[in-house]
Protein backbone atom coordinates (compact mmCIF):
# COMPACT_ATOMS: atom_id res chain seq x y z
CA UNK A 1 0.00 0.00 0.00
CA UNK A 2 1.43 3.17 -0.93
CA UNK A 3 4.09 3.63 -3.14
CA UNK A 4 7.92 4.59 -2.43
CA UNK A 5 8.99 8.09 -2.11
CA UNK A 6 5.00 10.01 -2.81
CA UNK A 7 4.52 12.62 -0.32
CA UNK A 8 0.81 13.65 0.27
CA UNK A 9 -0.42 16.34 -1.87
CA UNK A 10 -1.46 19.92 -0.17
CA UNK A 11 -4.97 20.18 1.06
CA UNK A 12 -5.20 16.68 1.56
CA UNK A 13 -6.48 14.48 4.75
CA UNK A 14 -3.92 14.90 7.47
CA UNK A 15 -4.68 11.19 8.64
CA UNK A 16 -2.73 10.75 4.97
CA UNK A 17 -3.85 9.38 1.43
CA UNK A 18 -8.18 8.79 2.20
CA UNK A 19 -7.19 7.82 5.90
CA UNK A 20 -5.01 4.65 5.47
CA UNK A 21 -3.98 2.16 7.90
CA UNK A 22 -1.04 -0.32 7.35
CA UNK A 23 0.23 -3.29 9.59
CA UNK A 24 3.94 -3.53 10.83
CA UNK A 25 4.54 -6.02 8.46
CA UNK A 26 3.70 -3.76 5.39
CA UNK A 27 5.76 -0.95 6.86
CA UNK A 28 8.59 -3.27 7.85
CA UNK A 29 8.78 -4.05 3.78
CA UNK A 30 9.52 -0.40 2.95
CA UNK A 31 13.00 -0.21 4.60
CA UNK A 32 15.37 -0.11 1.08
CA UNK A 33 17.21 2.84 -0.29
CA UNK A 34 14.68 4.12 -2.37
CA UNK A 35 11.55 3.30 -0.51
CA UNK A 36 11.72 4.00 2.96
CA UNK A 37 8.79 4.95 5.45
CA UNK A 38 9.08 4.76 9.52
CA UNK A 39 6.44 5.28 12.28
CA UNK A 40 6.51 8.39 14.94
CA UNK A 41 3.47 7.92 17.50
CA UNK A 42 1.32 5.27 15.17
CA UNK A 43 1.69 8.06 12.41
CA UNK A 44 3.19 6.52 9.35
CA UNK A 45 5.33 8.68 6.96
CA UNK A 46 7.44 8.11 3.90
CA UNK A 47 10.06 9.40 3.93
CA UNK A 48 12.37 8.42 0.93
CA UNK A 49 12.47 11.82 -0.53
CA UNK A 50 12.75 13.82 2.75
CA UNK A 51 15.66 11.65 3.77
CA UNK A 52 17.70 13.14 1.02
CA UNK A 53 17.42 16.34 2.70
CA UNK A 54 17.18 15.37 6.25
CA UNK A 55 19.93 17.94 8.31
CA UNK A 56 21.25 14.98 10.65
CA UNK A 57 22.23 13.30 7.01
CA UNK A 58 20.66 10.42 5.10
CA UNK A 59 22.15 7.54 7.02
CA UNK A 60 20.81 8.42 10.61
CA UNK A 61 17.08 8.48 9.42
CA UNK A 62 17.54 5.46 7.42
CA UNK A 63 18.82 3.29 9.74
CA UNK A 64 15.34 3.39 11.40
CA UNK A 65 13.49 2.71 7.49
CA UNK A 66 10.95 -0.29 8.35
CA UNK A 67 10.29 0.13 11.96
CA UNK A 68 9.25 2.61 14.87
CA UNK A 69 11.06 5.48 15.02
CA UNK A 70 9.63 7.08 18.18
CA UNK A 71 11.77 7.31 21.23
CA UNK A 72 14.63 8.16 18.67
CA UNK A 73 12.73 11.09 17.01
CA UNK A 74 11.92 12.54 20.84
CA UNK A 75 15.55 11.94 21.62
CA UNK A 76 17.00 13.85 18.79
CA UNK A 77 14.60 16.89 18.63
CA UNK A 78 14.73 19.11 21.47
CA UNK A 79 11.51 20.71 19.94
CA UNK A 80 9.25 18.55 18.04
CA UNK A 81 6.67 20.68 17.79
CA UNK A 82 9.21 22.91 15.18
CA UNK A 83 9.74 19.40 13.38
CA UNK A 84 6.27 18.68 12.88
CA UNK A 85 5.81 21.02 10.02
CA UNK A 86 8.15 19.26 8.09
CA UNK A 87 6.60 15.57 8.98
CA UNK A 88 3.14 17.10 8.08
CA UNK A 89 3.35 16.49 4.35
CA UNK A 90 5.48 12.94 4.52
CA UNK A 91 2.32 11.47 6.62
CA UNK A 92 0.39 8.54 4.76
CA UNK A 93 -1.61 7.04 7.16
CA UNK A 94 -1.09 5.39 10.37
CA UNK A 95 -1.02 1.67 11.88
CA UNK A 96 -4.00 -0.16 12.18
CA UNK A 97 -5.85 0.17 15.51
CA UNK A 98 -5.50 -3.70 16.22
CA UNK A 99 -1.52 -2.91 15.75
CA UNK A 100 0.99 -2.67 18.72
CA UNK A 101 2.56 0.66 19.04
CA UNK A 102 6.05 -0.92 19.45
CA UNK A 103 7.53 -3.42 16.14
CA UNK A 104 9.27 -6.44 16.81
CA UNK A 105 11.55 -7.13 19.57
CA UNK A 106 10.56 -3.85 21.39
CA UNK A 107 9.83 -4.44 25.12
CA UNK A 108 6.69 -2.80 25.42
CA UNK A 109 6.82 -2.31 28.98
CA UNK A 110 10.46 -1.15 29.04
CA UNK A 111 9.54 1.71 26.51
CA UNK A 112 5.82 3.07 28.68
CA UNK A 113 8.50 3.48 31.51
CA UNK A 114 11.54 5.22 29.77
CA UNK A 115 8.51 7.01 28.42
CA UNK A 116 7.26 8.00 31.66
CA UNK A 117 10.56 8.67 33.03
CA UNK A 118 11.56 11.09 30.01
CA UNK A 119 8.44 12.82 31.37
CA UNK A 120 9.30 13.25 34.61
CA UNK A 121 12.83 14.79 33.66
CA UNK A 122 11.31 17.31 31.55
CA UNK A 123 9.06 18.75 33.81
CA UNK A 124 11.79 19.04 36.54
CA UNK A 125 13.96 20.65 34.19
CA UNK A 126 16.55 18.70 33.66
CA UNK A 127 16.88 19.71 30.16
CA UNK A 128 17.41 23.29 30.87
CA UNK A 129 21.22 24.09 30.54
CA UNK A 130 23.38 26.65 32.97
CA UNK A 131 24.71 29.20 30.90
CA UNK A 132 27.53 30.09 33.16
CA UNK A 133 28.72 26.44 33.14
CA UNK A 134 29.56 26.51 29.76
CA UNK A 135 30.41 30.16 29.87
CA UNK A 136 32.92 29.13 31.87
CA UNK A 137 34.78 25.72 30.16
CA UNK A 138 34.65 28.08 27.17
CA UNK A 139 36.74 30.83 28.79
CA UNK A 140 39.11 28.11 30.55
CA UNK A 141 39.61 26.74 26.75
CA UNK A 142 40.65 30.37 25.93
CA UNK A 143 43.05 30.63 28.87
CA UNK A 144 44.57 27.43 28.08
CA UNK A 145 45.25 28.91 24.18
CA UNK A 146 46.51 32.09 25.59
CA UNK A 147 48.53 30.20 28.35
CA UNK A 148 50.01 27.89 25.53
CA UNK A 149 51.17 31.04 22.90
CA UNK A 150 52.46 32.98 26.27
CA UNK A 151 54.58 30.36 27.60
CA UNK A 152 56.88 30.47 24.21
CA UNK A 153 56.74 34.24 24.27
CA UNK A 154 58.23 34.56 27.82
CA UNK A 155 60.19 31.66 27.76
CA UNK A 156 60.97 31.17 23.96
CA UNK A 157 61.02 27.95 21.83
CA UNK A 158 63.21 25.33 23.89
CA UNK A 159 62.78 21.84 24.14
CA UNK A 160 61.34 22.05 27.17
CA UNK A 161 59.10 24.90 26.81
CA UNK A 162 57.72 23.57 23.62
CA UNK A 163 56.84 20.41 25.21
CA UNK A 164 54.58 22.10 27.80
CA UNK A 165 53.24 24.61 25.27
CA UNK A 166 52.12 21.14 23.15
CA UNK A 167 50.49 19.38 26.32
CA UNK A 168 48.68 22.54 27.38
CA UNK A 169 47.36 22.80 23.49
CA UNK A 170 46.34 19.29 23.52
CA UNK A 171 44.74 19.94 26.87
CA UNK A 172 42.58 22.87 25.16
CA UNK A 173 42.08 20.85 21.66
CA UNK A 174 40.70 17.57 23.79
CA UNK A 175 38.16 19.87 26.24
CA UNK A 176 37.59 22.04 22.79
CA UNK A 177 36.54 18.77 21.64
CA UNK A 178 33.67 17.65 24.70
CA UNK A 179 32.59 21.55 24.17
CA UNK A 180 31.43 21.59 20.25
CA UNK A 181 29.97 17.99 21.08
CA UNK A 182 27.33 19.62 23.57
CA UNK A 183 26.47 22.43 21.29
CA UNK A 184 26.01 19.96 18.73
CA UNK A 185 24.05 17.75 20.41
CA UNK A 186 21.89 21.02 20.93
CA UNK A 187 22.13 20.99 24.55
CA UNK A 188 23.01 24.61 25.76
CA UNK A 189 20.62 27.21 24.01
CA UNK A 190 16.87 26.61 23.36
CA UNK A 191 17.16 27.77 19.55
CA UNK A 192 18.53 25.12 17.93
CA UNK A 193 20.31 28.31 15.99
CA UNK A 194 22.68 29.23 18.18
CA UNK A 195 24.00 25.80 19.07
CA UNK A 196 24.27 24.93 15.20
CA UNK A 197 26.59 28.51 15.33
CA UNK A 198 28.20 28.17 18.05
CA UNK A 199 29.30 24.22 17.33
CA UNK A 200 30.47 25.41 14.12
CA UNK A 201 32.47 28.46 16.22
CA UNK A 202 33.97 25.91 18.38
CA UNK A 203 34.73 23.11 16.21
CA UNK A 204 35.73 24.76 13.31
CA UNK A 205 37.82 27.96 14.61
CA UNK A 206 38.83 26.19 17.88
CA UNK A 207 40.12 22.91 16.19
CA UNK A 208 39.71 23.09 12.39
CA UNK A 209 37.60 20.27 11.82
CA UNK A 210 34.03 19.77 10.46
CA UNK A 211 30.40 20.83 12.01
CA UNK A 212 28.60 18.73 9.31
CA UNK A 213 31.13 15.89 9.46
CA UNK A 214 30.61 15.71 13.09
CA UNK A 215 26.78 15.36 12.64
CA UNK A 216 26.62 13.01 10.17
CA UNK A 217 28.91 10.77 11.73
CA UNK A 218 28.30 11.21 15.58
CA UNK A 219 24.67 11.06 15.27
CA UNK A 220 24.71 7.66 13.33
CA UNK A 221 26.42 6.15 16.15
CA UNK A 222 23.90 7.51 18.78
CA UNK A 223 20.58 6.39 16.54
CA UNK A 224 22.07 2.44 16.19
CA UNK A 225 25.25 2.55 18.91
CA UNK A 226 27.42 -0.64 18.62
CA UNK A 227 25.18 -1.90 15.73
CA UNK A 228 27.43 -3.36 12.24
CA UNK A 229 26.96 -1.13 8.99
CA UNK A 230 25.16 1.45 11.20
CA UNK A 231 26.98 2.86 13.91
CA UNK A 232 30.60 3.79 11.75
CA UNK A 233 32.36 3.87 15.50
CA UNK A 234 32.27 0.38 14.93
CA UNK A 235 33.26 0.55 11.12
CA UNK A 236 37.23 -1.02 11.64
CA UNK A 237 38.36 -0.80 8.02
CA UNK A 238 39.31 -4.77 8.53
CA UNK A 239 41.98 -3.36 11.11
CA UNK A 240 40.29 -4.86 14.08
CA UNK A 241 37.40 -7.67 14.64
CA UNK A 242 35.23 -6.77 17.44
CA UNK A 243 32.19 -8.10 19.72
CA UNK A 244 31.68 -11.61 19.74
CA UNK A 245 29.77 -12.48 16.72
CA UNK A 246 32.48 -10.63 13.88
CA UNK A 247 35.44 -12.21 14.69
CA UNK A 248 33.77 -15.85 14.84
CA UNK A 249 32.13 -14.73 11.77
CA UNK A 250 35.57 -13.72 9.67
CA UNK A 251 37.21 -16.86 11.20
CA UNK A 252 35.05 -18.88 9.26
CA UNK A 253 35.39 -17.24 6.13
CA UNK A 254 39.08 -17.17 6.55
CA UNK A 255 39.57 -13.57 6.27
CA UNK A 256 42.98 -12.10 7.74
CA UNK A 257 43.41 -8.94 7.16
CA UNK A 258 45.40 -8.67 10.01
CA UNK A 259 46.55 -11.09 12.87
CA UNK A 260 43.77 -10.43 14.82
CA UNK A 261 44.94 -12.26 17.56
CA UNK A 262 47.67 -9.73 18.05
CA UNK A 263 45.25 -6.62 17.81
CA UNK A 264 45.29 -6.00 21.70
CA UNK A 265 48.89 -4.96 20.80
CA UNK A 266 48.93 -3.37 17.58
CA UNK A 267 46.10 -1.27 19.11
CA UNK A 268 48.74 1.04 20.52
CA UNK A 269 50.66 1.30 17.57
CA UNK A 270 47.77 2.28 15.06
CA UNK A 271 44.48 3.24 17.40
CA UNK A 272 45.49 6.12 19.60
CA UNK A 273 48.41 7.37 17.69
CA UNK A 274 46.51 7.69 14.77
CA UNK A 275 42.86 8.31 14.74
CA UNK A 276 42.89 11.76 14.96
CA UNK A 277 45.75 13.26 13.16
CA UNK A 278 45.08 10.55 10.24
CA UNK A 279 41.68 9.03 9.91
CA UNK A 280 39.72 11.87 10.83
CA UNK A 281 42.45 14.59 9.09
CA UNK A 282 41.66 12.84 5.90
CA UNK A 283 38.02 11.81 6.61
CA UNK A 284 37.57 15.72 7.64
CA UNK A 285 38.84 16.83 4.34
CA UNK A 286 37.24 14.64 2.13
CA UNK A 287 33.91 14.74 3.39
CA UNK A 288 34.09 18.50 2.97
CA UNK A 289 35.20 18.78 -0.57
CA UNK A 290 33.03 15.80 -2.07
CA UNK A 291 30.33 17.74 -0.48
CA UNK A 292 31.15 21.02 -1.14
CA UNK A 293 30.76 22.33 1.61
CA UNK A 294 32.79 25.47 1.75
CA UNK A 295 31.62 27.18 4.97
CA UNK A 296 32.78 24.27 7.42
CA UNK A 297 35.97 24.75 5.14
CA UNK A 298 36.19 28.45 5.76
CA UNK A 299 35.55 27.90 9.69
CA UNK A 300 37.89 24.91 9.58
CA UNK A 301 40.69 27.27 7.96
CA UNK A 302 39.99 30.00 10.01
CA UNK A 303 41.63 27.71 12.90
CA UNK A 304 45.13 26.73 10.79
CA UNK A 305 45.35 30.50 10.05
CA UNK A 306 45.35 31.42 13.28
CA UNK A 307 47.65 28.70 14.42
CA UNK A 308 50.55 29.81 11.95
CA UNK A 309 50.30 33.21 12.91
CA UNK A 310 50.59 32.16 16.18
CA UNK A 311 53.29 29.86 16.14
CA UNK A 312 55.35 30.27 12.87
CA UNK A 313 57.31 32.88 14.15
CA UNK A 314 58.34 30.73 17.19
CA UNK A 315 58.91 27.81 14.92
CA UNK A 316 58.89 28.47 10.92
CA UNK A 317 56.42 26.97 8.72
CA UNK A 318 57.36 22.83 8.87
CA UNK A 319 58.03 23.87 12.64
CA UNK A 320 54.56 24.81 12.99
CA UNK A 321 52.99 21.84 11.57
CA UNK A 322 55.20 19.36 13.76
CA UNK A 323 53.91 21.08 16.42
CA UNK A 324 49.88 20.71 15.62
CA UNK A 325 50.67 17.05 14.38
CA UNK A 326 52.63 16.65 17.58
CA UNK A 327 49.46 17.85 19.57
CA UNK A 328 46.72 15.75 17.52
CA UNK A 329 48.94 13.02 18.54
CA UNK A 330 48.24 13.79 21.98
CA UNK A 331 44.66 14.51 21.98
CA UNK A 332 44.09 11.48 19.87
CA UNK A 333 45.15 9.58 22.63
CA UNK A 334 42.97 10.96 25.37
CA UNK A 335 39.84 11.15 22.82
CA UNK A 336 40.52 7.05 22.07
CA UNK A 337 40.10 6.17 24.98
CA UNK A 338 37.81 8.23 26.69
CA UNK A 339 35.28 7.34 23.86
CA UNK A 340 35.93 3.55 23.36
CA UNK A 341 36.23 2.35 27.38
CA UNK A 342 32.46 3.25 27.35
CA UNK A 343 32.05 1.34 23.99
CA UNK A 344 34.16 -1.74 23.25
CA UNK A 345 33.63 -3.82 25.60
CA UNK A 346 30.30 -3.87 25.50
CA UNK A 347 27.74 -5.83 23.40
CA UNK A 348 28.68 -5.27 19.02
CA UNK A 349 26.42 -6.90 16.87
CA UNK A 350 24.19 -6.68 13.54
CA UNK A 351 20.78 -5.22 14.11
CA UNK A 352 18.27 -6.21 16.80
CA UNK A 353 15.51 -4.08 16.80
CA UNK A 354 15.69 -3.35 20.74
CA UNK A 355 13.95 -0.87 22.25
CA UNK A 356 15.86 2.50 22.95
CA UNK A 357 16.69 1.72 26.68
CA UNK A 358 17.70 -1.90 26.01
CA UNK A 359 19.66 -1.08 22.92
CA UNK A 360 21.68 2.00 24.33
CA UNK A 361 22.22 -0.12 27.83
CA UNK A 362 23.79 -3.23 25.84
CA UNK A 363 25.88 -0.65 24.33
CA UNK A 364 27.26 1.42 27.19
CA UNK A 365 28.56 2.26 30.56
CA UNK A 366 29.63 4.31 33.11
CA UNK A 367 32.83 5.61 34.64
CA UNK A 368 32.50 6.59 38.20
CA UNK A 369 31.72 10.03 39.12
CA UNK A 370 34.44 12.37 40.48
CA UNK A 371 35.31 15.88 39.50
CA UNK A 372 38.31 14.76 37.51
CA UNK A 373 36.42 11.90 35.93
CA UNK A 374 33.78 14.80 34.89
CA UNK A 375 36.20 16.98 33.38
CA UNK A 376 38.68 14.45 31.93
CA UNK A 377 36.04 12.81 29.98
CA UNK A 378 33.49 15.76 29.46
CA UNK A 379 30.87 13.83 31.69
CA UNK A 380 31.23 11.46 29.05
CA UNK A 381 31.77 8.99 32.07
CA UNK A 382 28.35 9.34 32.44
CA UNK A 383 27.50 7.74 29.00
CA UNK A 384 24.68 5.51 29.44
CA UNK A 385 23.09 8.87 30.55
CA UNK A 386 23.90 10.86 27.46
CA UNK A 387 22.66 8.09 25.19
CA UNK A 388 19.83 7.84 26.43
CA UNK A 389 19.07 11.75 26.57
CA UNK A 390 21.16 13.41 24.07
CA UNK A 391 19.60 16.67 24.16
CA UNK A 392 20.64 16.91 28.22
CA UNK A 393 23.15 19.67 29.40
CA UNK A 394 25.93 16.98 30.55
CA UNK A 395 25.34 19.07 34.17
CA UNK A 396 22.68 17.25 34.59
CA UNK A 397 23.77 13.80 34.13
CA UNK A 398 24.10 12.52 37.97
CA UNK A 399 20.62 14.19 38.78
CA UNK A 400 19.28 11.69 36.22
CA UNK A 401 21.18 8.60 36.41
CA UNK A 402 19.64 7.48 39.66
CA UNK A 403 16.53 7.79 38.08
CA UNK A 404 17.80 5.72 35.15
CA UNK A 405 19.02 3.17 37.00
CA UNK A 406 15.78 2.44 38.92
CA UNK A 407 14.33 1.83 35.20
CA UNK A 408 16.82 -0.63 34.22
CA UNK A 409 16.72 -2.62 37.88
CA UNK A 410 13.01 -2.88 37.17
CA UNK A 411 13.39 -4.11 33.62
CA UNK A 412 16.35 -6.58 34.80
CA UNK A 413 18.70 -4.22 32.42
CA UNK A 414 22.37 -4.71 33.48
CA UNK A 415 23.57 -0.63 34.05
CA UNK A 416 27.33 -1.05 34.66
CA UNK A 417 29.97 1.30 36.61
CA UNK A 418 32.94 1.21 36.34
CA UNK A 419 36.34 3.18 37.71
CA UNK A 420 38.51 4.34 35.12
CA UNK A 421 41.19 1.90 35.45
CA UNK A 422 39.07 -1.01 34.98
CA UNK A 423 37.30 0.91 31.83
CA UNK A 424 40.79 1.16 29.87
CA UNK A 425 41.80 -2.10 30.80
CA UNK A 426 38.91 -3.22 29.76
CA UNK A 427 39.35 -1.92 26.10
CA UNK A 428 42.75 -3.65 25.76
CA UNK A 429 40.66 -7.22 27.23
CA UNK A 430 37.81 -7.08 24.98
CA UNK A 431 40.32 -6.47 21.92
CA UNK A 432 42.22 -9.43 23.24
CA UNK A 433 39.28 -11.79 23.83
CA UNK A 434 37.57 -10.75 20.33
CA UNK A 435 41.02 -11.83 18.50
CA UNK A 436 40.59 -14.99 20.17
CA UNK A 437 37.23 -15.89 19.22
CA UNK A 438 38.62 -14.97 15.76
CA UNK A 439 41.70 -17.60 15.74
CA UNK A 440 39.87 -20.30 17.01
CA UNK A 441 37.20 -20.27 13.93
CA UNK A 442 40.03 -19.57 11.64
CA UNK A 443 41.89 -21.98 13.02
CA UNK A 444 38.93 -25.18 13.99
CA UNK A 445 35.68 -23.89 12.09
Amino acid sequence: MGGGGQLTEPGEPAGGRGGNVYTWEEVQRHCHRNDQWLVIDRKVYNITQWAKRHPGGFRVISHYAGEDATEAFTAFHPDPKFVQKFLKPLLIGELAATEPSQDRNKNAAAVQDFHTLRVQVEREGMFRAQPLFFCLHLGHILLLEALAWLILWAWGASWTSTLLCSIVLAIAQSQAGWLQHDFGHLSVFKKSGWNHILHKFVIGHLKGASANWWNHRHFQHHAKPNVFSKDPDVNMLHVFVVGDSQPVEYGIKKIKFMPYHHQHQYFFLVGPPLLIPVYFHIQILRTMFSRRDWVDLAWSMSFYLRYFCCYSPFFGLFGSVALISFVRFLESHWFVWVTQMNHLPMEIDHEKHQDWLTMQLNATCNIEQSRFNDWFSGHLNFQIEHHLFPTMPRHNYHLVAPLVRAVCEKHGIPYQVKTMRQGLADVVRSLKNSGDLWLDAYLHK
